[in-house]
């Protein structure tokens, strides 16, 4: 049987001394982490709880939030990351829709947790998330490991809701651990390692980097929020190995006039994903780090969350082989990952087509919705919504979201082709390109830029620079040029749908 709280007894036993939180003080060895689970979960079961209640969690990432995500399976409960950045309105749904009984609050959104406590009628309890309050919760009798059971629901993390209502997707021991074993493969984590916490841990890329580090036995070096200076000083100041850093974080660290006063030699490795990254991204990236090492993990968080894997070794610049840049990697070993028409009928190499997969790592389903689970889960495979095509060689390319597909003229347009266009040009820190709707031609693709600050861009100059990587017809018909950065959702993807909005308003 696989729990998820089962690797902490075999670093606990062979790593006790080790740290398991060498930043934020005090540092937690491992012995004391797992020490502090266990009365951490006590704390919560004399508050009342029962195997099988959810607890929500509204925080910035934390030691303490690193003991919540595995004191609350520890005690039979099913945790709740809830987004930070969502409006109130979102967090009741939410709170509301998972039937929360406790609700988990730091000082920053303390105010906020005890108002949507007092709108939904499930809330019981609203807990404080500071030292203190955490730490007293510590000081309760340990309790048994309730070792939830592998198909047991574990874990609802909550979609961003970006093309509908926000959907509970239910994750088991199961998946989660058989996804972890292959992260820690995948990313290099090893006992010596040293790993940046720096994305938002209600969201699963990021907790998947936490499941890996737990299971490596790895050191956590803890950051509140992803701010560019922070984490190249944690960096320096912790020792740091490796770094989830998905593009725009990227983007943001390379870019920042800070970039090269500290000290990053200690980085082995840089794990991304997320969302699409851009090739002249990565090829910046590699120029200014050549001592990292790169991985590329693509899924999503019904996969727990992953599926595919670009290896360090097919990062390469140049030759044939510089190609799988561009690529989300080859298939995990234990995923199968198809592309289907729209008849669900498996498409030949080179054929674009909606990405489906299939694997213990697959969500149990969405919470409360059993139609959208078996829409989502037909025969067998998660029907991602991703649109892309698989080479003779079983690297996977994604070119679009199904839904965002441009159809201009007759002719299908895939934004992330155009964004790799327009990402190369010199001057563009960020892009998003949509498609709008237009009388001649159906739709038309629309790019807005965020140039480089103090950089002089064109639209003419931009147009031309497209012209001369893709065909004319997949170049934007409208450049919007902004000048602030463009929205994000907690986990730096940017939201179509909001420029989407904004445009047509």
């Amino acid at each position: 049987m696989l729990t998820l709280t089962q690797p902490l007894y075999r670093v606990a036993r062979f790593r006790r001394a080790a740290h398991a939180i060498a930043s934020p003080s005090p540092a937690l060895t491992w012995e004391q982490f797992t020490d502090r689970v266990a009365r951490l979960a006590g704390g919560l079961r004399a508050r009342g709880l029962e195997p099988g209640d959810r607890v929500a969690i509204l925080a910035e990432n934390s030691a303490a939030y690193l003991q919540l995500y595995l004191a609350i399976p520890w005690a039979g409960l099913v945790m709740v990351p809830l987004n930070t950045r969502w409006a109130q309105r979102e967090l009741i749904d939410a709170v509301r829709d998972c039937g929360a009984k406790t609700l988990i609050a730091d000082e920053s959104f303390l105010t906020l947790a005890q108002y949507v406590g007092e709108q939904v009628e499930c809330v019981r309890d609203v807990i404080r998330a500071s030292s203190e309050h955490i730490d007293a919760l510590s000081q309760a009798e340990p309790v048994a490991d309730a070792a939830l059971a592998d198909d047991q629901t574990a874990a609802l993390f909550y979609t961003g809701g970006t093309t509908g209502r926000s959907k509970g997707v239910m994750l088991t021991p199961r998946g989660l651990m058989v996804t972890t074993l292959q992260v820690v493969q995948g990313a290099g984590l090893h006992e010596g390692a040293v790993v940046l916490q720096s994305a938002p841990l209600y969201h699963m890329a990021a907790g998947g980097v936490l499941y890996a580090t737990l299971m490596a036995g790895a050191a956590s070096v803890v950051l509140p929020r992803f701010e560019p200076v922070a984490v190249m000083k944690a960096i320096q100041d912790g020792r740091v190995t490796h770094a989830l850093l998905v593009p725009t974080m990227l983007e943001m660290v390379l870019s920042h006039p800070e970039f090269g006063r500290y000290e990053m030699g200690s980085l082995e490795r840089i794990i991304y994903g997320a969302s699409p990254m851009p090739e002249a991204l990565l090829r910046r990236a590699m120029a200014r780090l050549p001592s990292v090492r790169f991985t590329q993990f693509y899924g999503m968080t019904e996969l727990s969350p992953v599926a595919t894997y670009l290896h360090p070794d097919d990062h390469v610049l140049e030759g044939d082989a510089a190609r799988r840049l561009r690529s989300a990697g080859r298939a995990l070993p234990l995923c199968d990952v198809r592309i289907v028409d729209g008849a669900d009928g498996e498409l030949p190499a080179g054929e674009i087509g909606e990405i489906i997969v299939r694997g213990p790592g697959v969500m149990k389903g969405y919470w409360g919705m059993p139609e959208a689970t078996a829409a989502a889960l037909r025969g067998g495979f998660m029907h991602t919504g991703d649109a892309g095509y698989i080479d003779e060689d079983g690297y996977l390319f994604i070119v679009d979201r199904v839904k965002d597909m441009i159809i201009s003229g007759g002719e299908n347009v895939y934004s992330t082709e155009v964004e790799n266009a327009v990402y190369a040009h010199a001057s563009v820190q960020e892009c998003a390109v949509v498609g709008l709707p237009d009388d001649k031609w159906g739709e038309i693709v629309c790019a807005v830029v965020y140039p480089v600050p103090g950089s002089i861009l064109a639209e003419r100059d931009l147009l031309a620079h497209c012209e001369s990587r893709i065909a004319r017809y997949k170049c934007p018909k409208r450049i919007v040029l902004v000048d602030e950065p463009l929205p994000k959702t907690g986990a730096g993807k940017i939201q179509k749908t909001e420029i989407r909005k904004q445009l047509r308003a």
